[in-house]
């Protein structure tokens, strides 16, 4: 898991700062109104929902948008109705490619994605090409100059984790689907708040990418989660560290 953590850290870093703030914001809050139409608007019942509200506030979205979003998905306000897509594709060097969306026009969005992909050397795949190359994992990522590595897996581990990877000033922790929350829970009961919390795409095995396939890599990657109707992109890419310093 160690290329995905990578990659990981890196684009939760570019979603902190403020430039990228509002684009942030605004998948969070299609995420809430999806999760609220879908299952209600209570989050003690909804844990989707609450996955969603924890996600929002941990990029200091305000409990007025939160709230917004909220009816607009139960049909207090009126609203956009999304639907959710998932892509699959490959990249440079081969390398699989998840694309999860929230859309209102799927024509817009793949033909948005697959212009990106063919100018960075990608290419769309069919359903099933890449998934079975994943899998659905909790993943949660804690700053570690907050909080130092044995803590954190020793409250993960003991919640029943599957592991704890360290590096580049962050810890991420990997749970099966249906420990995500008892850990999170675990995690919030020993003081330790996290950053980022989501049921991720996690690579079984990893390609390594280095040289002008990395930089080309991490270009296609930024494009499509720069794209408003994406929400999350994956890949099994181990890129160099070398290659992403210079990009």
């Amino acid at each position: 898991m160690a290329g995905h953590s990578k990659w990981k850290q890196i684009k939760h870093k570019k979603a902190l700062t403020d430039s990228r703030r509002a684009a942030t914001w605004t998948k969070k809050i299609r995420e809430i109104t999806v999760a609220a139409r879908e299952g209600g608007g209570d989050p003690a019942g909804n844990p989707r929902l609450r996955l969603a509200i924890d996600s929002a506030r941990a990029v200091n979205m305000p409990n007025e948008n939160i709230d917004r979003a909220i009816k607009k998905g139960t049909g207090e306000l009126e609203g956009v109705n999304y639907e959710e897509i998932t892509y699959e594709a490959y990249g440079p060097a081969g390398v699989a490619i998840m694309i999860q969306s929230l859309t209102d026009n799927g024509n817009r969005t793949v033909a948005d994605i697959r212009r990106w992909l063919s100018r960075n050397g990608g290419n769309l795949g069919t359903t099933g090409s890449v998934a079975w190359m994943f899998d659905r994992r909790g993943q949660i990522t804690i700053d570690g100059d907050r909080y130092d590595e044995e803590t954190v897996m020793e409250a993960a581990l003991e919640a029943g984790a599957l592991d704890v990877e360290s590096g580049e000033g962050t810890h991420t922790v990997y749970t099966e689907v249906p420990d995500f929350h008892a850990v999170q829970d675990a995690l919030r009961a020993a003081g330790i708040e996290w950053e980022d919390a989501e049921l991720a795409m996690i690579p079984k095995t990893e390609v390594r990418v280095e040289g002008p396939d990395a930089e080309q890599l991490v270009k296609l990657l930024e494009l499509l989660e720069e794209l408003d109707d994406v929400q999350q992109v994956y890949t099994n890419a181990d890129v160099d560290t070398d290659s992403l310093a210079e990009v």
